[in-house]
C-alpha cells in the first residue's frame, strides 16, 4: 500500500467552538497517539484527507513543521450524519517493518449454481500484516458452488505476509437453497396460524335454479 503524505499543523486549541472554526476552515481536527506518545493534535487540510480516507486502511505519512515525519493508520473517523464531511480523525502512530491487526474487506467472485443464495457471513475480516504491506482486501471465488457449501477464514487465499488474527473456522460464506414460492407460501400460512389469522374463503358461486321454458 502506497504512503500518502499529508502536510498537518500543530494545533493548540481544543473544544467544540475550536473545532467549528477548524471546519469553517475546510480543515479537519486530528490526534496522533502510540508507541508510548504523548497524544499530538493536529489539523489536517479537509480535502487532501477525505481523498485519502476513501481507501480502508490508508497508509498516511503525517509531516508536522517543526517535527519529524510520523506514520499512520486511521484508528477511528467520525463524520457527519448527513453530509457526511470528515469531522474528527484519530490516528495510531506505526513503524516500518511493524506487525497490525486491521480489517480488510471480502469480495466474492463467480456465480453459485441456480436456485441457491449467497449469505456473505463477514464481509470483512481481521489479519496480522506489516504496517506498510497491508492487503486491500481478498478475494473468494463462489464459482459453481452449490447449496450446502462454506467457506471459512481457513479457505482464504491470504497474501504472503499476511495471517489471520480470528479463529480459522470463523464461517465466512454459507450457500443455501433459494427459497421457492411454495415454501414462502407455507411459512406465511404457518405464520399467520400462529398469530391467529384466519383467511376468509371465498363465497362459491350460488347456483339459481333455471326456469322452465313456457311451452
Amino acid at each position: 500500500m502506497a504512503e500518502v503524505k499529508i502536510q498537518a499543523e500543530s494545533r493548540t486549541e481544543f473544544g467544540k467552538g475550536a473545532a467549528r472554526r477548524i471546519r469553517r476552515e475546510s480543515k479537519v481536527p486530528a490526534v496522533l497517539y502510540g508507541h508510548g506518545t504523548d497524544p499530538v493534535h493536529i489539523t489536517l487540510p479537509g480535502h487532501d484527507t477525505m481523498l485519502a480516507l476513501k481507501t480502508a486502511n490508508a497508509l498516511l505519512l503525517i509531516e508536522v513543521e517543526g517535527s519529524d515525519s510520523l506514520l499512520a493508520l486511521p484508528k477511528q473517523v467520525q463524520r457527519d450524519p448527513i453530509k457526511g464531511f470528515i469531522e474528527h480523525v484519530d490516528l495510531v502512530i506505526v513503524k516500518r517493518g511493524e506487525k497490525v491487526q486491521v480489517d480488510i474487506a471480502v469480495h466474492l467472485e463467480g456465480e453459485a449454481v441456480s436456485e441457491t443464495l449467497v449469505v456473505l457471513e463477514n464481509a470483512s475480516i481481521l489479519v496480522e500484516a506489516e504496517a506498510t504491506h497491508i492487503p486491500d482486501g481478498v478475494t473468494v471465488s463462489i464459482e459453481g458452488l452449490d447449496a450446502g457449501a462454506q467457506i471459512h477464514a481457513s479457505d482464504l487465499k491470504l497474501p504472503a505476509g499476511t495471517t489471520l488474527a480470528v479463529e480459522p473456522d470463523t464461517l465466512i460464506v454459507n450457500i443455501t437453497a433459494a427459497t421457492t414460492a411454495e415454501q414462502l407460501d407455507a411459512e406465511l400460512s404457518e405464520a399467520e396460524a400462529e398469530a391467529g389469522i384466519e383467511k376468509d374463503e371465498a363465497d362459491a358461486p350460488s347456483e339459481e335454479p333455471v326456469a322452465a321454458a313456457a311451452e
